[in-house]
């Protein structure tokens, strides 16, 4: 294993220092191996992790070529431990979801054009005063999926959405079982938007840090 894990490390390093870059072709295994100084078994093992990971991009008949490199890509392996919605690392997801939300919101507040304000207020006033939870929870992900993308950087926008994804079942189930839940996340929402339509990022961020801690506290008793 450190003999694969030394491999992976100079394929790295090839890539971090820019001698490889997205959408390169790897030199042939044998060149490869030899500019390393690895076994070509040791290269062959080092490639295989680093394609499930998509960094690499392993095409028969073709050759292995550096992965685009965006987030949304890299982050599928964190999704996929995810999405066994194990309830411990559902709750996680809500942990980190509360360090890195107000943080996106409150730059979101700084950032923010009218277009996606004006966007954000449609989403709004479009669930009306009594939605479904369905409905409420679609535009929930839907709301804080535009506040991030609002933020102006997209390895945070991808991380929240990797850390959102699998906490939909819990926030179903909130809906449906605690009982001002679908009114309580209405307001949230609103005091969230009012702050951002004000350029404030401390209240916009304190409103995210709360709204996101409720459903935690609640999912933390739930469990």
């Amino acid at each position: 294993m450190a003999v694969t894990d030394e491999a992976i490390g100079k394929i790295k390093e090839m890539i971090v220092s820019g001698a490889l870059r997205p959408g390169d072709r790897l030199p042939k295994e044998a060149d490869l191996a030899a500019e390393l100084g690895l076994s070509r078994n040791s290269l062959r093992e080092a490639v295989k992790a680093l394609s499930l990971l998509n960094i690499l991009d392993v095409r028969q008949g073709d050759g292995t070529y550096v992965s685009s490199l965006e987030p949304a890509a890299l982050l599928e392996a964190v999704s996929f431990v995810l999405d066994f919605h194990r309830d411990d690392t559902v709750l996680q997801a809500f942990q980190v979801r509360g360090i890195l939300e107000p943080a996106a919101t409150g730059l979101a507040a700084q950032r923010i054009t009218p277009e996606q304000l004006s966007g954000l207020r449609e989403l709004l006033t479009g669930l009306g005063e009594h939605p479904s939870v369905e409905a409420l929870v679609a535009s929930d992900l839907e709301f804080h999926r535009r506040i991030a993308d609002a933020a102006g950087i997209p390895l945070l926008c991808s991380l929240l959405d990797t850390i959102s994804a699998p906490t939909v079942r819990a926030r179903l189930w909130r809906g449906i079982t605690q009982q001002d839940a679908v009114a309580r996340t209405l307001a949230e929402h609103t005091a969230i938007l009012e702050a951002l339509e004000e350029g404030d990022p401390e209240t916009a961020r304190a409103w995210a840090t709360v709204h996101v801690a409720s459903i935690t506290r609640w999912l933390s008793t739930a469990l």
